[in-house]
């Protein structure tokens, strides 16, 4: 996993599976220490997530909620969104709509 950073979005690459949590989890808490603004995840370059990616995703939105943030995620794939629903996890996270096309 690697992550990339343009201002307030942290740009995912790779798989985000039980591998990769500590970094992407003190990625997103950096960011909330560091900036009085919210976050967003970008998912495009994510090609899977497994349970305890969604738990760290969880949790952070929790945690981002309690102190006056925000997190998005944004350009989340179907496979990621599938895993989203069937854990049972839409709920817990935010996950930005895509735009319509014509």
């Amino acid at each position: 996993m690697d992550i990339t950073t343009d201002g307030p979005t942290l740009v995912l690459h790779g798989d985000f599976d039980v591998r990769s949590t500590f970094l992407v989890r003190n990625a997103i808490y950096e960011q909330f220490e560091g900036h009085e603004r919210d976050v967003v995840l970008d998912m495009a370059d994510v090609d899977t997530i497994d349970l305890t990616a969604l738990r760290v995703l969880a949790v952070a939105t929790l945690r981002a909620a309690q102190s006056g943030h925000h997190l998005t995620l944004r350009n989340c794939r179907p496979a990621v969104r599938r895993m989203i629903h069937l854990a049972r996890f839409a709920h817990s996270v935010e996950v930005e709509r895509a735009a319509a096309t014509a």
